[in-house]
């Protein structure tokens, strides 16, 4: 695994992480946290990255080949506020977001819808960090 820039190595220590929690990473392409995420989940945890950039779907499923087969990582394209659970996946426990617009004031009228699909994606009370900060218990 390549070391983490100094921002994601950051955003990881902040996050609390433990073996069997699932992760939902919003705009994570090309994964290198996520990939971090996944060692720290294991075992019995899993991280989806969700992107809205098929470009960075692609990325992210070629940089994370290894942890997408063992069954500790995937990746989805869907932007943060269209993003739905599939029938019959579990609800997340943790969702990280990093420089992700609807989220981090740029696109402040996509808030609202993100925060609702993330709390339809996730269990009661799942904590919400943006960019390393706890915004949401």
């Amino acid at each position: 695994m390549s070391a983490l820039s100094p921002r994601l190595a950051a955003v990881l220590e902040a996050l609390p992480l433990a073996p069997g929690l699932r992760v939902l990473e919003i705009g994570g392409a090309p994964g290198p946290l996520a990939r971090a995420m996944a060692a720290r989940v294991s075992p019995g945890g899993f991280v989806l990255v969700v992107d809205r950039s098929q470009r960075g779907v692609a990325a992210t499923r070629t940089a994370c080949a290894t942890e997408i087969a063992a069954g500790v990582l995937g990746v989805r394209h869907a932007s943060a506020e269209s993003f739905r659970l599939e029938p019959g996946e579990d609800p997340f426990d943790l969702v990280v977001a990093n420089r992700v617009g609807a989220l981090d004031g740029r696109h402040p009228d996509l808030e609202d819808a993100t925060l609702a699909a993330l709390r339809a994606a996730t269990i009661p009370g799942a904590p919400l960090y943006v960019d390393g900060r706890l915004v949401a218990p």
